[in-house]
């Protein structure tokens, strides 16, 4: 026992004294003026708390060994703030308690509080020498005032530090550093003179995020909520987004982990690596109150603390793409752009135009209509090269119809003699196929951009309040199974505009049957899957289809069929006088469609 120790409990034992001598055994006379003097009675009761405190806290200090000394305080609140965020930290722990992001609101109109005390809890534990598992929620801190900073480019911040004093030189430090106009905040972590204190290879960084509701789509918000982590060896990955809990164990070296959001993102960042991590995210549908709950244990080398070298950083801000890149280590994939090409597309086509626009435009429904004309601007030659193809399917429909009748039926023998005619004119049936291919990419990667751009978050076009969300037209009485509860005007729009589309487009091509039948058959099931999509993608596609709509019908005015027809018969007599300098891909196609047939008949005739 040392002597702040024993100091403590000397005192404890003269106030069990005082108490004893003063109040177990009152005369009647103090009897009756407790009896009338209620007031005084519980002004007895804070003593009775002060002195149970004290018990703990000696207690405390106690199980604590050489780190007791830091184990009696007084819990307090400090804050570092700059134009974006305010980071409420609390002296027992000296850890972050609060954040609050000053420019943005909640879906209910209030101030945007990230998480708080009652929402997220973070620790730091670590194994001492003696056997003991100490934990920096058990110490109390004193905190320094808040002093002003210049980091690199002359960026000016402020500086606080929490330091826990355990005597002859030793001592726990942390100190945070904010930046002014930033999301980043400094942490470093010293434990000065512990080295024979602390014992193990690493300490356990615990971090237990139960997200609150911040977004209108408490579905949307779930689904679009996990945690995000990058290794030292440049690999991205997250814990897959489900309605159970996930888990998964990390025996490598981790850069950073992060509890990313539908729109925002609270991470921590390792200045050298993370030894490891076990990450767990787990979501209880029937309690609304918690969008899902993200809880990490994250491996912190305990050689770097005690060298000086525990230095990290913390990101409490948006998804946004242009601060997330500036971060490095792909921190930018949190934000969630698609993967492969579809990721490629939004940072070097969607993402730089957009920005362009916004920063003449103040309207978002303005800015995605003229996104969508400088979309269909790069595309149209390819929406040309598409329709020119139909227009050659369209000329030779007589000819394919003569020679369905003539197979009657035989769809192998069609097949082929379709082929042929294809070859005789000099036509590509996949030629009206690429393009469209081509433009793929594109379609996909606004399924992604939409339902993630944080630009587009509360703000209102027409009826729609918040075009990151489905717009709400109209409420219905009752649930429709895969389609929900409201009416989604714009997805209405969208679904009305890819049927006027799809007609069109069946004016020119030959297309038949079945498949004419579910070409119509695709806008009503998308209307279904899209309902609750953001209104922002379904305004999108309803523009994107009268622009396409509108550029057909320009096409069709320059492009002559009686010339397509023209240009088709003289390929037929150039290919006559041509020399075959070998099997071109139609007769490839033939062949091979042969053959099969040939392997058919084979079979029929082996099971005969």
């Amino acid at each position: 026992m040392d002597r702040n120790q024993a100091i403590g409990f000397g005192l404890i034992a003269v106030l069990l004294l005082a108490y004893s001598f003063f109040f177990s055994s009152p005369d009647p006379e103090q009897q009756a003026v407790v009896v009338q003097d209620t007031a005084k009675v519980e002004q007895l009761q804070p003593t009775a708390v002060v002195e149970d405190d004290s018990l703990v806290q000696a207690r405390r200090a106690s199980a604590l060994g050489a780190f007791g000394a830091a184990a009696t305080g007084e819990a307090s609140t400090v804050a570092l703030e700059n134009q974006n965020i305010r980071v409420t930290f609390n002296t027992k722990g000296g850890l972050v308690e609060e954040v609050l992001l000053k420019n943005y609101k909640t879906y209910l109109g209030d101030t945007l509080v990230l998480f708080d005390s009652e929402s997220s809890n973070t620790d730091l534990a670590f194994a001492t020498t003696d056997g003991r598992t100490v934990q920096l929620s058990d110490l109390y801190f004193t905190a320094s005032d808040a002093r002003a900073v210049q980091g690199e480019g002359n960026i000016s911040g402020k500086t606080i530090s929490f330091r826990a004093d355990l005597g002859n030189g030793q001592y726990i430090e942390q100190v945070y550093t904010l930046y002014d106009e930033n999301f980043l905040m400094g942490y470093k972590l010293n434990f000065e003179g512990l080295a024979n204190q602390v014992s193990g290879n690493t300490m356990t960084f615990t971090w237990t995020d139960r997200l609150k509701q911040l977004e209108h789509d408490l579905k949307q918000n779930r689904a679009k909520s996990t945690i995000n982590y990058y290794t030292s060896e440049e690999d991205f990955d997250y814990l897959s987004i489900s309605e159970t809990t996930e888990a998964e164990t990390l025996n490598q070296p981790l850069k950073w982990v992060a509890n990313k959001q539908n729109f925002f993102t609270a991470g921590i960042i390792a200045g050298n690596q993370f030894a490891g991590a076990k990450l767990e995210t787990s979501v209880d549908e029937a309690d609304t109150t918690v969008v899902k709950t993200l809880a990490s244990q994250i491996l912190i080398p305990t050689e770097d603390v005690l060298s000086g070298e525990g230095e990290f950083m913390f990101y409490f801000g948006p998804n946004d793409y242009n601060i997330l890149k500036q971060i490095g280590h792909d921190f930018d994939r949190n934000l969630d752009l698609g993967w492969g090409i579809f990721s490629y597309v939004n940072k070097w086509l969607i993402i730089p135009a957009f920005d362009f626009l916004e920063n003449y435009i103040t309207n978002y429904g303005i800015i995605i209509m003229l996104l969508v004309l400088y979309i269909k601007t790069i595309l149209f030659p390819l929406t040309y090269k598409s329709y020119v193809s139909m227009a050659k399917m369209k000329v030779l429909k007589p000819e394919i119809d003569a020679i369905k009748e003539r197979n009657d039926g035989d769809m192998q023998k069609t097949q082929m003699d379709t082929m042929k005619l294809y070859q005789e004119m000099g036509v590509n049936p996949m030629s009206g196929c690429i393009p469209m291919v081509l433009q793929i990419p594109i379609l996909f990667a606004m399924f992604n951009f939409f339902p993630n751009s944080i630009e587009l978050r509360q703000e209102s076009f027409l009826w729609a309040n918040d075009l990151s969300t489905y717009d709400v037209f109209a409420r219905l009485p009752f649930e429709i199974p895969f389609y929900g509860s409201h009416v989604s005007m714009f997805t209405l729009l969208m679904t009305a505009s890819t049927i006027l589309y799809t007609w069109s487009n069946n004016q020119v091509n030959t297309m038949q049957g079945p498949m004419k039948f579910y070409s119509y058959l695709m806008p009503v099931i998308f209307m279904f899957v899209l309902n609750s999509f953001p209104a922002g993608l379904s305004f999108y596609y309803f523009v994107s289809n009268i622009v396409t709509f509108g550029q057909q019908a320009a096409i069709r005015k320059f492009v002559d069929e009686g010339k397509v027809r023209a240009k088709l018969e003289e390929n037929k007599e150039k290919n006559k006088d041509k020399k075959k300098s070998g099997p071109s891909f139609a007769e490839r196609m033939q062949e091979a469609m042969r053959q099969s047939e040939e392997k058919k008949q084979l079979k029929r005739k082996a099971k005969k």
